[in-house]
């Protein structure tokens, strides 16, 4: 009887191996340098956040110990290109239940920031993004939806002030962010 080999199957990129030039011994200070990531170094992966993580329940792959783990080792690249750091439902489970009190939440905020400075936003973030600063809404309202509530006799929907949207944008520098994005697609 013949052995037939079976074909090599990709590891995933979570499970691939390490690299040393991937790591970035100093990416670790950086995050404890955003305000609410200062514990950072605290967490010593017991596993409490991703167990009670209402997200993690449902997701394969979101695991908010493994994203700890990475930005402690300084894969900065792997952890902000990840597009698991946009699964976060923000409940703030983790931070309740873990016993160091590291803000887990904080961090994954802090990571994704950072993952938007260097040019890493799902396309979906960039088109609510875009709606945002054209019409003020996140969503385009269909015309067919302005003439339902007409026909119903319901008020109009607010105007956004876009004025006040493009003014705190330009102030935050959210505008230029994405400028700066479409000049370089």
């Amino acid at each position: 009887m013949s052995e037939e080999k079976e074909p090599q199957k990709k590891e995933p990129e979570e499970k691939a191996v390490i690299e040393a030039s991937e790591m970035d011994p100093h990416f670790k200070y950086e995050i404890q340098k955003i305000p609410g990531a200062e514990k950072i170094m605290l967490c010593f992966q017991c596993g409490t956040c991703t167990a009670d993580c209402p997200v993690a329940r449902f997701s394969d792959s979101y695991r908010p110990r493994k994203l700890m783990r990475m930005t402690q080792l300084g894969l900065k690249n792997r952890v902000l290109s990840s597009d698991v750091i946009w699964l976060c439902a923000a409940c703030f489970t983790c931070v309740d239940h873990c016993p160091q009190d590291v803000e887990i939440a904080a961090i994954i905020r802090a990571l994704r920031n950072l993952a938007v400075e260097e040019g890493f936003i799902p396309v979906v973030y960039k088109e609510l993004a875009s709606s945002v600063l054209k019409t003020g809404y996140a969503y385009k309202i269909p015309e067919l939806r302005h003439r339902k509530r007409e026909e119903e006799r319901l008020p109009p929907l607010p105007k956004a002030n876009l004025e006040s949207i493009t003014k705190i944008s330009d102030v935050t520098g959210f505008s230029k962010l994405f400028e700066e994005k479409k000049k370089e697609a």
